[in-house]
């Protein structure tokens, strides 16, 4: 017996949706054709920030409890219209990677049961070239997201200092992403010497309040300036992108006047899109003034100059220079005491 389906118009193409009342979201009933419709209410500003882009697709077998796995090459069957490029990955390993150009291409995702979308800081044309500076603030055990608004104010306070505009996001959950549009001049590395040394001006400033501690027993009660998500092949997810988590909530572009009032858990895929009519995109022609890092750099070369070097970086990448030994602080000194 033929499955269910149905056929959305996206654009001037047809995308056809199977399986359209699968539950995608148990606690609140948002089905996969809830989820293929949000994407092309939303799907202007999705394509501006997630679009042209190196992406990884995470999919689900099921619902957002069930199995999932990321995807970043083309899979069989990938239309026409959906393209890819090369990347090389931190392994050297190059591969192609998704592209999504227009808002079929998020929606055809969705058929293929993706529910969270994780673009590149780097477009496709120069993808070893990020063209955002971008900062995770994880609140850890302890901190509230209250917390995590007071450190991106203070974050902004930071970046304009260096010269660069920022813009904000809730992650969808507990956190903040900080972006600012960059000049894409300097590879990721750099780019991610740039980010750290925002982080640990930002650090100096609040010590109380934030941290660039990577091993958890060291961060405390503060929020966690994630400097990793800057890495080549990191990614958080994307603006406008749901989440998988109970309250379908969705990674929200806002100003950063309404940022103290904001409630994450409110901006779901069930609201965001009268939202965005009412209130148009926050992040709307962010890359018409890009800024350029130097200053960040210069910040870098100082703190190098103080002492202070190159921090950990993710355990699957590969030993990098400069890199302090990948070993957990107290594990350390247990083994420096025997």
């Amino acid at each position: 017996m033929a499955s269910e389906s149905t056929t959305l118009r996206v654009g001037d193409r047809d995308v056809r949706i199977s399986s359209p009342s699968r539950v995608l979201w148990p606690d609140l009933g948002v089905t996969k054709l809830d989820l293929a419709r949000y994407l092309i209410e939303v799907g202007a500003p999705f394509i501006e920030a997630n679009g042209g882009r190196p992406i990884s697709l995470q999919r689900f077998g099921g619902d957002v409890d069930g199995e999932q796995f990321f995807s970043k090459n083309p899979p069989r069957g990938t239309p026409d219209h959906v393209r890819a490029v090369d990347v090389t990955y931190p392994s050297r390993r190059v591969h192609p990677q998704l592209v999504l150009d227009e808002p079929a291409a998020a929606v055809w995702a969705a058929q293929m049961n993706t529910l969270v979308f994780h673009p590149w800081a780097s477009r496709a044309e120069r993808p070893d070239l990020p063209d955002q500076l971008r900062i995770d603030l994880d609140p850890q055990p302890g901190t509230s997201f209250a917390d995590a608004v007071a450190a991106a104010l203070d974050l902004r306070t930071v970046l304009d200092e260096a010269g660069l505009t920022a813009f904000v996001k809730t992650s969808g959950n507990r956190g903040l992403h900080v972006f600012a549009p960059i000049e894409p001049e300097h590879e990721f590395l750099e780019v991610r010497h740039a980010v750290i040394a925002a982080a640990r001006e930002l650090e100096r400033r609040t010590p109380d309040r934030v941290t660039t501690a990577w091993w958890k027993e060291e961060r405390g009660e503060r929020v966690f300036v994630d400097y990793n998500q800057a890495n080549r092949d990191r990614t958080m997810a994307g603006a406008w992108s749901p989440r998988a988590l109970p309250r379908a909530s969705v990674s929200l572009p806002v100003t950063w006047d309404e940022l103290p009032t904001v409630d994450p858990a409110e901006h779901t895929v069930l609201t965001v899109p009268d939202r965005l009519q009412r209130k148009g995109d926050p992040w709307a022609g962010m890359h018409e003034r890009p800024g350029r890092i130097d200053a960040l750099l210069a910040w870098w070369d100082r703190d190098l100059a103080d002492g202070l070097g190159e921090l950990p970086f993710p355990p699957d990448f590969p030993k990098m220079p400069g890199e302090p030994p990948r070993v957990q602080p107290s594990r350390a000194r247990a083994a420096a005491a025997d």
